[in-house]
């Protein structure tokens, strides 16, 4: 018997995004119904990954395109074309689809997402250099969590670019923490500046 011919690594990606699109998985439960936002190519080197779309970005298609993303573009100092180069970045959220409203914002991700599609994603994504988890639904998923909260764990953001993992917790860039930033000027006297400049060097 003849053995199988492994695929190529773009057919591969093209098949499971086309795979992931088609998802059915979290139907029952999604209010608007399924549209999984999510983009890669395997030569990205920056993964994003974030926490779920919201209704604007549900309607558009187009990942983090709302405030929170012109806010993430800003802390990256990435153009908007920049920013949308799958073959520079790759978007993969905690949960591809709207999840609904809950009390105060947002429901948070559909626990399936993740371990349906995430580990698959990864390993057709070899040139991920650079991993942003922002919010904490990436981060307690992604990073082993040692720290009280998610203050804790972004203060330790030199550790976390030193380290062979090259992963860096980041809050979520939503105007609802305007109030966060301001409380911790540090991050974006500090931090972001060396996030601009490790972005610039990776892309």
């Amino acid at each position: 018997m003849k053995s199988a011919i492994p695929k190529p690594p773009t057919l591969a990606l093209t098949n499971l995004l086309t795979d992931i699109n088609q998802c059915q998985l979290c139907a029952a439960h999604l209010p608007l119904g399924p549209r999984p936002i999510v983009s890669a190519h395997q030569q990205a080197k920056l993964l994003i990954i974030g926490q779920a779309p919201g209704t604007r970005v549900h309607a558009s298609g187009i990942p983090w395109d709302d405030p929170s993303g012109e806010r993430l573009r800003q802390w990256l100092g990435l153009s908007v074309d920049a920013f949308y180069d799958t073959s520079q970045v790759a978007i993969m959220p905690m949960g591809f689809c709207y999840p609904g409203k809950g009390k105060s914002g947002d429901l948070p991700p559909r626990k399936e997402c993740a371990p349906q599609w995430h580990s698959a994603l990864l390993a057709l994504l070899p040139n991920i250099q650079l991993t942003l988890l922002i919010g904490q639904y990436a981060q307690r998923y992604y990073l082993e969590d040692t720290h009280k909260n998610l203050t804790e764990r972004v203060q330790h953001w030199r550790e976390q670019l030193a380290s062979d993992e090259h992963r860096l917790a980041l809050p979520h860039p939503s105007p609802r923490n305007r109030h966060w930033l301001q409380k911790n000027p540090w991050f974006e006297e500090e931090l972001t500046p060396t996030l601009q400049e490790k972005v610039r060097q990776l892309l």
